[in-house]
């Protein structure tokens, strides 16, 4: 008569002997369902540790690879062949963590003595009385119908094409915790289905928030790009109408990435949109107040870097500050680069903050590149990043082309640089000087 399978614990038997070893599972994974395939214990400080295949020495590899798949409804996991021409094939069923490994040893292995040993495989169903029915319509002969043992539950038998003997059961407590898991399923799926919805209405919005229009200039051709790593992230540029032929340009990158980085993006473009006037007398007037109301607005630990640039249509003149933020490159007609280096620290981070503006001249044919570090922190497979000196390449090669075709040849020169997965938000913007 069969032992009684009970919650909990692993039954090993060894072919040819009645007794069998009763192995008690770790507290924490009493559950007999509780293993999923490839669950690991993320705050485990011991090895990992888990059954990779119970071995079952079968004649013919591929009639009992028949039986199991085609009777059974297994899956297979492994069909491997070794250069010798010995093959190992792993089947499991559609749930839980163990798989069977079904061997064909040669005559000359001592493993060959095993064939027709039998060996007991327990497997467990919530509804044994179908899977009864299903697999008996498919051929399978089992030694009973379903019964009731003293135990509990409600167990039968069969055996496979090598008469290894396989016990088909249900419990009570296993059909409890399998619906009680599959309505954890259930709710963990609409949870996620939820938080996606959410994000693409976030990325909606947040792609509302850059430039919709391009206050029209007659001595400048601009365009500007945010390609984000994620749905939704931290990267900012603008175009701002600052009156008097005169246009704001934005490039911004926040502290942090994701949805916080997102509304953090988005307190920092209310706040510039919203006191963009006061850039009519000077500049500083502007970040100062753009900075108070970041302060004020967000965690002591929130900050970003911005370059801000006020274009002079009719002079060709620019003025700008460099709030911590990558020095923005200035692509000379005669090809000579020229740094817009960093003029003042980052916005958010100190009330009392200063800052001081720098200007420069621009003339027909230069070009101006802004850029986060998304850009030039895109690296190849041998972990060089794209940096600098590439962009000022890619602007020299494509100089000739309009601000927006222009654009999208740098970034097209740095996803071929970096086509892997991107990591960061990668956000350009070029602006290029008609003359008057």
């Amino acid at each position: 008569m069969s032992p009684a399978i009970e919650p909990g614990f692993l039954f090993l038997t060894a072919p040819g002997v009645e007794a069998t070893v009763i192995i008690r599972r770790m507290a924490n994974r009493a559950s007999p369902i509780s293993n999923d395939r490839y669950s690991l214990r993320l705050d485990s400080t011991e090895p990992y540790l888990a059954v990779h295949h119970v071995p079952v020495f079968v004649r013919d590899q591929e009639v009992s690879l028949r039986f199991y798949v085609d009777r059974l409804g297994f899956e297979v996991l492994i069909d491997f062949r070794f250069p010798n021409g010995d093959r190992f094939v792993a089947v499991a069923p559609p749930d839980g963590p163990v798989f069977l490994g079904l061997i064909s040893p040669r005559p000359d292995q001592e493993q060959y003595q095993m064939i027709g040993v039998p060996q007991r495989i327990v497997l467990i169903t919530e509804d044994v009385q179908a899977k009864y029915k299903e697999w008996s319509d498919r051929g399978v002969e089992f030694h009973q119908a379903p019964t009731t043992p003293a135990w509990g539950g409600i167990y039968t038998t069969f055996s496979d094409p090598d008469g290894n003997f396989i016990a088909l059961m249900g419990m009570d407590d296993v059909n409890r915790e399998i619906e009680e898991r599959r309505r954890a399923a259930a709710d963990k799926l609409e949870s996620e289905r939820r938080v996606a919805q959410e994000l693409d209405f976030a990325r909606q919005v947040q792609a509302r928030l850059f430039p919709q229009a391009l206050p029209p200039l007659r001595t400048l051709d601009y365009a500007g790009v945010c390609i984000q790593a994620r749905q939704v992230g931290g990267d900012y540029y603008d175009f701002l109408n600052l009156g008097g032929d005169r246009l704001g340009l934005v490039i911004s990158d926040i502290a942090g990435k994701g949805m916080a980085a997102a509304l953090l993006m988005a307190n920092l473009q209310a706040n510039l949109r919203s006191q963009c006037a006061l850039a009519m007398d000077e500049p500083q007037s502007l970040l100062h107040s753009v900075n108070e109301l970041f302060c004020a607005n967000t965690g002591d630990s929130a900050y970003a870097t911005l370059f801000f640039g006020e274009y002079d249509d009719a002079t060709q003149r620019l003025r700008y500050a460099n709030c911590g933020h990558l020095s923005a490159l200035l692509l000379r007609d005669n090809g000579t680069p020229e740094r817009l280096d960093s003029t003042c620290t980052v916005l958010g981070l100190f009330p009392g903050w200063t800052c001081t503006i720098a200007e420069c001249q621009i003339a027909r044919g230069d070009i101006l590149a802004l850029y986060t570090d998304g850009v030039t922190e895109a690296f190849d497979e041998g972990g060089q990043e794209y940096g600098e000196g590439r962009i000022l390449a890619a602007l020299r090669c494509h100089r000739e082309l309009p601000s927006q075709r222009l654009l999208e040849a740098v970034v097209e020169d740095v996803k071929r640089f970096s086509p892997r997965e991107q990591h960061d938000d990668i956000t350009l913007v070029i602006a290029k000087c008609l003359g008057g």
